[in-house]
C-alpha cells in the first residue's frame, strides 16, 4: 500500500539518555516513516524501537502516537507539538501557531483524543455536543448555565473533566461547558490554562504546569 507523504509534525521526546526530534513525514496502516534528529527518514513498524525508551506504539492513515517513559503521545499530520522538561523539572507543552497564529492543540480528554483551539478569551473549556457524546460525557446531567456569546444566548450544560491532556500536562478535575449548538469545535480556556505558565516566543507558545 502507498505510504501517505504528507506535511511533518515535530515532536521532541525526552528520555533518560537523550532529547530526540522525530517528524512524522509518511504513514502506512500499522507503520510510520520518521525523520530522527534530521536524518533519513526510516519506516517503522508499531511496537519497535525508534530511539532509547522512546516507542512507536500505534499508526493510522493520519496519526502516529509514540510511548516515551510511559507517556503515550499522539502526533496528527499537520501539527506541531513539541514535549519538553521545564528546567523546574515541572510538565510542560510547546506549541507551534498555525498560519493564523492559532494554536491548535493536539490533547486528551478522559483518555480520548482531541483537538482544541487554544481560546485565552474562554473561561472554561467548552465543547459542542457532538464531541462531549463522542467521549462519553453525559453531559445533560450537567447543570444549566446561560451563555453570551456571538450569536446571541445559548443554552448550556456545566461539567466536570476527569483529566485534560495537553504534551506532558496532565490536570484532573477541569470545569467544562457543552453547547449543543453554535460551536464547532473544542476550545481550550482558562479551566486548564489558569493552572498552567504561559509564555510566548515567537510562533511558540511554552505552557508549564502550576499545580
Amino acid at each position: 500500500m502507498r505510504a501517505l507523504f504528507l506535511s511533518a509534525s515535530l515532536l521532541s521526546c525526552v528520555t533518560a539518555v537523550q532529547a530526540a526530534d522525530i517528524s512524522v513525514v509518511g504513514l502506512f496502516p500499522n507503520k510510520a516513516v520518521l525523520v530522527i534528529d534530521g536524518g533519513s527518514p526510516k519506516t517503522y513498524a508499531v511496537g519497535a524501537t525508534i530511539v532509547d525508551g522512546v516507542k512507536l506504539v500505534a499508526a493510522s492513515d493520519s496519526s502516529a502516537t509514540i510511548e516515551s517513559n510511559g507517556k503515550r503521545q499522539t502526533i496528527a499530520i499537520g501539527d506541531h507539538v513539541n514535549r519538553t522538561p521545564a528546567s523546574s523539572g515541572r510538565s510542560s507543552a510547546t506549541l507551534q501557531a498555525d498560519g493564523r497564529g492559532h494554536y491548535m492543540v493536539q490533547g486528551q480528554i478522559n483518555g480520548g483524543s482531541v483537538r482544541m483551539l487554544l481560546d485565552t478569551g474562554a473561561t472554561m473549556i467548552a465543547m459542542p455536543a457532538s464531541e462531549a457524546v463522542r467521549l462519553g460525557i453525559d453531559y445533560r446531567k450537567g447543570q444549566v448555565a446561560y451563555l453570551n456569546t456571538a450569536n446571541g444566548t445559548v443554552q448550556a450544560y456545566q461539567v466536570k473533566l476527569n483529566t485534560v491532556k495537553v504534551g506532558d500536562i496532565e490536570i484532573n478535575q477541569v470545569d467544562a461547558v457543552v453547547q449543543e449548538q453554535g460551536l464547532p469545535l473544542i476550545l481550550l480556556g482558562m479551566s486548564f490554562l489558569n493552572r498552567t505558565e504561559m509564555r510566548r516566543d515567537g510562533q511558540q507558545m511554552v505552557l508549564t504546569k502550576r499545580f
